[in-house]
């Protein structure tokens, strides 16, 4: 997918790779996740940097333990001047917890009013484009808490094919799907025509 993305254009990939309810998982099953990121990250390293790709991830990377914290700090660092491809990881991540950290830090900031530009600044997305596309796997018809405020005005398309699963050519049928839609932001269709 992160080849894959850049070649048609895509400037900006958001995997919701494990959230905060994830945690309420069996313990040998949340122990070998850290460890499929861990291996991953030291895995894929290298192609992210010869690709140009830009890690950055959003939720709560204090969660973490140790081992995956430190690798991702490391990636973090040693994409972050890259601009062909942001990839951002969603990693014990909860939308609800993420508008909630905002509004606490708008209060404590002082601030009495703010634009919604204004409250997207103090989103983990801060300085991200809001999504185009959200692709759902597994035949879901959900959004598990997933970029709540950030999904306001994006295109859904469900694919029945499980992540592992997923192929670019699954990836091409959804922006297809996508393209064929059209995105009037609350106008009409003669608007959007003008």
């Amino acid at each position: 997918m992160v080849e894959a993305g850049p070649e048609i254009g895509v400037e900006v990939m958001t995997f919701y790779t494990f959230s905060a309810e994830n945690w309420r998982r069996p313990g040998y099953e949340v122990s070998a996740l850290m460890e499929l990121l861990l291996d991953a990250i030291n895995r894929e390293l290298d192609d992210l940097k010869r690709n140009l790709v830009c890690l950055r991830v959003i939720g709560d990377l204090n969660a973490l333990p140790a081992g995956p914290r430190k690798a991702l700090e490391r990636a973090i660092a040693e994409t972050a001047g890259n601009r062909r491809l942001t990839l951002v990881l969603a990693l014990s991540y909860s939308a609800r917890r993420e508008i909630v950290q905002a509004v606490n830090s708008i209060i404590a900031s002082g601030i009495k009013s703010v634009s919604e530009e204004d409250f997207a600044g103090y989103l983990d997305t801060a300085g991200l484009p809001d999504p185009d596309l959200l692709i759902r796997t597994s035949g879901e018809y959900r959004l598990s808490n997933f970029l709540l405020y950030q999904l306001a005005y994006t295109e859904i398309t469900v694919s029945d094919r499980f992540w592992p699963d997923f192929t670019v050519r699954d990836l091409y049928e959804c922006i297809a799907i996508y393209q064929q839609r059209e995105r009037r932001f609350g106008r009409i269709s003669e608007q959007v025509a003008e």
